[in-house]
């Protein structure tokens, strides 16, 4: 840790939201030691997008400073299920599919962190705590207290209902800093009451109290929507390149420079093009998480699929057994491509899907398997099987 302390704190904070309380970073930075920076997960699904990046982004830094970034799996407060930004409990999960989203994530967030400064811990260790344990941690709040919260406000003034469990969601996220002896714990900026609490927390139990960072909710591919897998505006950090690039082209003008400024650390120079960030956003993004090559492979696949409006080269091939005179395309499509039969139509009347390049009608369900034969099913504008008749 070569930087002074008030040159790392302005590095750090420069596309933070807020640092809390103020001036307590650059303090911190100041101690002879290491400091613990925590982030906790809970693994309700298992893949990481490129929303979830932006706090592992700021984890890395931390790291490169020389600080210690303490990933907490909560494979705990997942069976909880953190009410933060809904109106409704969560769905509670097996352990089965806990642990197994658990283990994904682990994997993926090491893309982004740096694995010899990562301390990874499941806050099962000290969540599986005896009953007295659990009373103590719950003196430490009052009901008062949690109904501060945005969420549960809104929630408790329109009489809808609120377990207790979710109520001890916070005080349970707090704990994990106790049990890890954090020094600064990051977020979004959902997380503000949470992180806050958890000083408290802290200091209930005669711990030096986290100071607290709060960072930017990236948008989804729509602009609009956070992030989110379940919306389907997502882009996944292991997902193909040649997806990865095109989910990225399809990011909204308004958006690109919050994208640029979260992903690519800072707005691109005012002389390019709309297209030309777009296209330096989605080749930076692609080749850091698969390389320079599989990027520049998956532009060149951009191009050829919607400037050229050329197929591909590479196409996946799929037999299909023609028992009739008929091969009736909704059932194909199914096969094809993984959609239902109602999407298959609805794609079908709006000209979703050509044959060979050229668009079906939606009147055309049964189709000739000789016209199938060899022929180039495409659904949309980036997915194409070639149909071989057995």
């Amino acid at each position: 840790m070569t930087e002074s302390p008030e040159a790392a704190a302005h590095f750090l904070l420069r596309n933070a939201v807020e640092a809390l309380p103020e001036g307590a970073l650059e303090q911190q930075l100041a101690r002879d030691r290491p400091l613990r920076i925590k982030l906790g997960l809970d693994p309700t699904a298992p893949d990481i997008h490129l929303g979830h990046t932006v706090v592992l982004r700021k984890l890395r830094e931390f790291q490169d400073l020389g600080h210690t970034v303490v990933l907490i799996v909560g494979d705990y407060t997942a069976r909880v299920g953190d009410p933060s930004g809904r109106s409704s409990l969560r769905p509670v999960l097996s352990p089965d599919q806990i642990d197994a989203n658990a283990q994904t994530f682990r994997r993926q967030a090491s893309t982004v962190l740096d694995p010899e400064r990562t301390e990874v811990r499941h806050n099962g260790e000290w969540l599986d705590m005896a009953m007295e344990d659990l009373f103590g941690l719950a003196r430490t709040a009052t009901v008062a207290q949690l109904l501060e919260r945005d969420d549960f406000a809104r929630r408790y003034a329109a009489h809808e209902p609120i377990s207790i469990l979710e109520l001890l969601y916070p005080l349970l996220q707090g704990y994990d800093s106790v049990a890890i002896e954090a020094d600064v714990e990051l977020g979004g900026t959902d997380q503000k009451f949470n992180l806050l609490l958890g000083r408290a927390v802290q200091q209930a139990y005669g711990a030096s109290p986290q100071s607290i960072l709060t960072m930017p909710i990236l948008p989804g591919t729509d602009g609009v929507q956070r992030m989110s897998k379940s919306l389907g505006n997502y882009v996944g950090v292991t997902g193909a390149p040649d997806d990865m690039f095109g989910k990225l082209m399809r990011v909204p003008d308004e958006a690109m420079g919050v994208y640029c400024e979260l992903l690519l650390d800072g707005p691109q120079g005012p002389d390019h093009s709309a297209v030309a960030r777009k296209r330096s956003l989605a080749r930076g993004i692609t080749a850091r998480f698969h390389g320079e090559a599989a990027a520049e492979a998956a532009e060149a696949q951009f191009d050829r699929l919607h400037v050229q409006r050329a197929q591909p080269e590479e196409i996946e091939e799929l037999s299909v057994h023609a028992a009739a005179d008929a091969i009736h395309l909704p059932a194909l499509l199914a096969d094809a491509f993984g959609v239902s039969n109602s999407e298959a139509r609805r794609l079908l009347a709006q000209g979703g899907v050509r044959l060979d390049g050229e668009p079906l009608a939606a009147g055309e369900l049964n189709l000739d398997p000789e016209r199938l034969d060899g022929a180039v099913l495409q659904l949309g504008r980036r997915r194409f099987r070639r149909i071989a008749i057995a």
